[in-house]
């Protein structure tokens, strides 16, 4: 488990320190896919460079399996660096080195010996579905096939953490998809935590448990994947959950409309739309006046505003259907927040 306590980092600037992380405190379960989210300049490839201490905190600390990394002496901390991989957004392969080559290298610096390391090497590219390249050099790969290869390069010394820093960020989006694929199916085999630094909602929805969100080198908010991004509490995660301005933006109103707030959280989505099923089994037709919604497996997330005319009766119908779905709030709302 990997625990980060109270960590901060300043680093100096030209008009004086700059904070890039502000008391940061998090806490990744073993085996966990975490995403670590932010806008641009929140902190993130800061935190991730802390975390095997790349960077050094400047206060806090950075708890592997209860052990504070920061003290450790350099021989002891290198060998908990052996445990901690990482993958790039630029891939840093070895240009002049086949990909069997590029995975062989790190146990190589281990002294593996050469017949076993080739083996295991292998044995990693088949993981990733490379198995057939072994003997190609990256630039004849497209850049999805480097990133694979990155991957398996970086299981080769058999971590149990992978820090992935915008891994996905130069691909397009079948590639990167792909590629989440292959990370959740390493975490599903493996057994290795996941620890996904981006700025992509997409990443986090389609392969992370839990996710922290940092703006301005803090944690905003952090939870469950489905609780953050069906009711999300603080600025920054409702900036990134509605970019479009969210459910409080002005809204043309019907005379004699009311606004029924709806929050699906983790609702099991159904072939007929549950606001049709409602249009048609209750005779209620709904005005959805704003909706924020995601698909996170086989579940709903997000929300709506919905408008009803016709006074106390169509209202009180209303809400008293969608609340009887399992996992699906709603109440009449006065202000639309």
């Amino acid at each position: 488990m990997i625990e980060l306590r109270h960590l901060s980092k300043t680093f100096p600037g030209e008009n004086g320190p700059v904070e890039a992380l502000k008391d940061v405190s998090l806490t990744i379960p073993d085996g966990d896919i975490f995403g670590i989210i932010g806008m641009s300049g929140a902190g993130k490839s800061t935190l991730v460079r802390c975390i095997d201490l790349l960077e050094r905190p400047t206060g806090g600390s950075v708890l592997v399996d209860g052990i504070a990394a920061e003290r450790l002496p350099e021989r002891e901390l290198r060998a908990l660096r052996r445990r901690i991989a990482m993958i790039f957004q630029g891939f840093h392969l070895l240009m002049q080195r086949t990909c069997l080559q590029n995975v062989c290298f790190p146990l190589q610096l281990a002294g593996v010996r050469p017949a076993e390391a080739k083996c295991r090497a292998l044995e990693l590219l088949e993981l990733v579905g490379l198995a057939d390249k072994a003997g190609v050099y990256p630039a004849r790969l497209s850049g999805g096939q480097q990133q694979r290869v990155s991957i398996a390069r970086a299981l080769a010394a058999d971590p149990k953490v992978l820090l992935c820093d915008e891994a996905t960020s130069a691909l397009d989006p079948a590639t990167t998809g792909a590629i989440l694929d292959l990370l959740q199916d390493v975490n599903r085999r493996l057994g290795i935590t996941l620890i996904l630094i981006t700025h992509q909602m997409s990443v986090v929805e389609r392969i992370c448990r839990h996710v922290a969100i940092l703006d301005g080198g803090r944690v905003a908010e952090q939870g469950e994947v489905g609780q953050v991004f069906s009711d999300p509490r603080s600025d920054a995660a409702r900036r990134l959950v509605f970019p479009e301005g969210g459910p409080d933006a002005p809204l043309a109103c019907r005379e004699g409309e009311r606004f029924i707030r709806v929050v699906f959280n983790g609702a099991r989505a159904t072939a007929t739309p549950l606001i049709a099923r409602m249009a048609l089994e209750q005779g209620i037709a709904a005005n959805i006046a704003y909706a924020s919604t995601r698909a996170i497996g086989e579940r709903m997330f997000g929300s709506m505003l919905l408008g009803v005319t016709g006074g106390d009766g169509p209202v009180s119908r209303a809400v008293a259907y969608l609340t009887e779905m399992p996992d699906v709030l709603a109440e009449e709302v006065t202000r639309h927040d």
